[in-house]
C-alpha cells in the first residue's frame, strides 16, 4: 500500500480522497481493509482527524427492491460510523449482472485475505487458459468504452436510472456522451 501512495502520511495529504471499490456481500473484506489503515495510522502515529476525510469505499452491491427493512451492509458495519456521512456509498446493479461479477467470472487476481498478505505467489499473475479467456473479455470491454456509439447508448441507460438525480452520475453520463 505505501508503494501505493496508500501509507497515512500519504492519504493524510492528498488533495483528494482515495476510494477504495469492490464487490460486495456483507462488507468484510471493507471491514477488514479499514481495520489494517487504522492500526498502521495509529502505529505511525498520524492524526486521525487528517486521514479520516480521505477515505472513501464504494460498494458494488446487488439490487435489492427498496425499503426501510431492506439490508444494507453498511449500515450493520460499525466502522462506517467512524467516517464522514457520504464516505461509504454503494452502486447497485441487477442481480444477475452483480452475480456474473462476483460469482460466475473468472478473476484475474486471487483472493487477497490477511493470510496471503505476505505469500509472494499473490504477486505472480495466473497464466491458465481462464486467465486469458478473462483478460481477453477485459480487452473487448475496454475497447467497447472506447467506441463513441457504446458510450453514448450507455448514457441513455444511465439517464433512466434512480441515481441520475445524483450529481456525480449526471456528470459521469455527460463525460460518455461526449
Amino acid at each position: 500500500m505505501a508503494a501505493a501512495g496508500l501509507a497515512p502520511r500519504d492519504l493524510a495529504g492528498r488533495p483528494r480522497p482515495v476510494v477504495f471499490a469492490d464487490i460486495v456481500s456483507v462488507g468484510g473484506t471493507f471491514e477488514a481493509l479499514y481495520g489494517l489503515i487504522r492500526d498502521w495510522i495509529d502505529d505511525e502515529r498520524v492524526p486521525w482527524r487528517a486521514v479520516r476525510p480521505k477515505l472513501r469505499f464504494l460498494g458494488v452491491t446487488a439490487r435489492k427492491h427498496t425499503s426501510p427493512t431492506t439490508w444494507r451492509w453498511q449500515q450493520r458495519s460499525a466502522w462506517t460510523a467512524d467516517l464522514p456521512p457520504r464516505a461509504v456509498v454503494n452502486v447497485s446493479l441487477a442481480p444477475d449482472v452483480w452475480r456474473c461479477l462476483g460469482e460466475v467470472q473468472h478473476k484475474l487476481t486471487r483472493s487477497f485475505h490477511r493470510g496471503r498478505w505476505a505469500d509472494p505467489e499473490v504477486t505472480r499473475p495466473p497464466r491458465d487458459e481462464a486467465a486469458r479467456a478473462a483478460l481477453a473479455e477485459a480487452v473487448s470491454l475496454v475497447r467497447a468504452g472506447r467506441d463513441r456509439e457504446v458510450r453514448r447508448r450507455l448514457a441513455r441507460v444511465m439517464a433512466g436510472e434512480p441515481a441520475v438525480t445524483e450529481p456525480w452520475l449526471r456528470a459521469l453520463a455527460a463525460e460518455l456522451r461526449a
